[in-house]
């Protein structure tokens, strides 16, 4: 059996960064491959502005902040040149038409994380039960799916379209200001209703309403009654992920506090990693990626939970040709003890599909 079946990991993951100029910009990606994402979230690196996802399924007029329980934000596209929202997304990049200060301010440095799904094409199914109705486009091939749906206030199942158990999911309740919700499998020492709050520092805790205790199946994720996943009438959007060998992993390592800190196996050399501690009160989602800085000894983070700019000189991490390995004793990323998970996705795997190392091709 291959190592891997993404060679090219940029065909469905690519981080891109750019210089907003306030106005109509086409800003063109450079990976290996083109790609058009259907989830775009986007950082402004020089000063304090909240993070902005858009994607395909909602609409590029609709944006949620990972760092806010804010409700989804809607600025219409027609004659809106000053606001926060995207022209077209494009064979390979995106288009904006005006400036936005999430977005596209005027000689301000800004990062997109882009992800491909299914081109913005939906398999819908209606309400059934207590199970929502709503719709998904899934990448099986990549192991990511956005998933749409309505409340209905008690527990029930939403269809994913991966083929595979998902282990890791991130939700936003979109009508009301509520926390995100997100699933780990690496939480589930806590149990199946374990989950964080993506726009908080809080710890792991545990809600028997969140996924009524009950673990993901290759065909569907369980939802119970917890406002942040599943009330009655709601919109919410979820983006749902299962790990593909030599692209994407989701797991977890415990912290030695020492600055000669755990080696993180990963498969692939990592295009962008996102960092949790679950232990304390007191843990950023930490964020790097390969393009903002790139080497290793000055990889610069943002945080997903808050709209601060990005931190430089903090030096937590290199980033390896299978993995990272962590050069802090800073309690975001290296408490001795103490467990931590991670969502991580490739720039190179560390074998190719054929059995060679890449360092080697």
């Amino acid at each position: 059996m291959a190592y891997t079946t993404i060679d090219d990991p940029s065909a469905y993951f690519q981080t891109k960064i750019y210089t907003g100029n306030g106005g109509a910009l086409a800003v063109t990606n450079d990976g290996n491959s083109d790609l058009q994402p259907d989830l775009a979230w986007f950082k402004k690196r020089g000063g304090s502005e909240s993070h902005a996802l858009f994607d395909t399924s909602r609409g590029i007029d609709r944006f949620v902040s990972s760092n806010s329980d804010a409700v989804e934000q809607h600025q219409p596209t027609t004659g809106n040149t000053d606001a926060d929202d995207i022209a077209s997304f494009d064979s390979d990049g995106f288009t904006f038409q005006g400036g936005g200060g999430a977005i596209n301010q005027s000689s301000n440095t800004y990062v997109a994380w882009q992800w491909k799904a299914n081109g913005g094409t939906r398999t819908t199914n209606t309400e059934s039960g207590n199970n929502p109705a709503g719709g998904y486009q899934a990448n099986t091939t990549a192991g990511f799916s956005i998933v749409d749906y309505t409340g209905t206030g008690a527990a029930g199942t939403m269809a994913h379209g991966l083929g595979a158990v998902p282990t890791c999911m991130i939700i936003k309740n979109r009508s009301e200001s509520v926390d995100w919700g997100v699933y780990h499998q690496e939480m589930s020492s806590a149990g199946n209703d374990s989950y964080l709050e993506l726009n908080t520092t809080d710890a792991v805790a545990t809600a028997g309403t969140m996924w009524n205790d009950t673990t993901p199946t290759s065909s569907v994720f369980t939802i119970g009654s917890n406002t942040k996943t599943n009330k009655d009438a709601i919109t919410y959007i979820a983006y749902v992920f299962t790990p593909i060998q030599g692209y994407s992993k989701f797991g977890s390592y415990t912290g030695n506090g020492n600055a000669d800190g755990p080696f993180v196996y990963l498969g692939f050399k990592p295009a962008w990693i996102m960092i949790k501690h679950t232990t304390e009160t007191n843990g950023e989602w930490m964020q790097f990626d390969n393009k903002r800085q790139g080497y290793n000894d000055n990889n610069d983070e943002l945080h997903a939970n808050d709209s601060d700019a990005e931190v430089t000189g903090n030096d937590r991490l290199d980033l390896l040709s299978n993995g990272i390995k962590i050069d802090s004793t800073g309690s975001y990323v290296n408490t001795d003890g103490d467990s931590y998970i991670y969502i991580a996705f490739a720039e190179s795997p560390f074998v190719s599909s054929e059995g060679v190392p890449t360092t080697a091709r």
